[in-house]
């Protein structure tokens, strides 16, 4: 296990060495060792052993890492409106896409993927739980803030992210996956963002309450 916070309270020299071992992962999946991240980065395996306990730990704060990257903007129920609704909503989407269409998650999501019920470790399981997991424990509370102020309407909050997750990343994901060439722009990014979000609230937003 990590030694190391959830990727929001780090060091900049455990940020730097998170980034490190991104770029070999990019660049030779499987062949991630200890070793190679401490020469990358400049510092001692013991460092990293201290940090990160072994490379299952450093796996999962350098998932953590980037899925870190993915932010909410926080939202509270008193004043609550529809435009800073969805606004928050639009923010986390587009993060979301940006974050998802980079090399590195593409890299990180295909070696997950290879490693998923092969035993050669427990990658999948922690891009599993570090990434649509996590992505779901922060934004839920947004969809239930927005249902308690009166501006969502659904009665189950699982089937409401896993709508705005349909919505948000479509066949992105795995079109990039099986090797889609297109490089997604910021503009793209953008739109796709108020899309999904503008469609979203089509099928949550409370009408009654508008």
């Amino acid at each position: 296990m990590s030694n190391v916070g959830n990727g929001f309270d780090l060091t900049d020299r455990q940020k730097d060495v998170l980034n490190a071992a991104l770029e070999l992962l990019v660049e030779g999946g499987d062949s991630l060792t200890m070793a190679g991240v401490a020469r990358r980065a400049s510092c001692s395996k013991e460092t990293l052993y201290k940090w990160f306990s072994d490379r299952d730990g450093l796996l999962t704060a350098t998932v953590q890492w980037q899925a870190s990257k993915v932010r909410v903007v926080p939202v509270a129920k008193e004043g609550l409106d529809e435009e800073s609704l969805f606004t928050s909503l639009e923010h986390f989407a587009r993060d979301w896409l940006l974050v998802l269409s980079g090399s590195t998650s593409i890299a990180l999501n295909r070696l997950a993927v290879s490693h998923a019920g092969s035993g050669k470790s427990d990658l999948g399981e922690i891009v599993l739980n570090n990434g649509p997991i996590a992505m779901a424990r922060r934004l839920k509370p947004v969809l239930e803030t927005g249902r308690d102020a009166g501006l969502l309407d659904f009665d189950d909050i699982d089937e409401a992210f896993a709508s705005f997750f349909g919505l948000v990343v479509r066949d992105m994901q795995i079109r990039l996956l099986l090797g889609d060439h297109h490089e997604v722009s910021d503009a793209e990014i953008i739109r796709d963002a108020r899309t999904a979000t503008r469609q979203f609230f089509a099928l949550y937003g409370n009408k009654a309450g508008s």
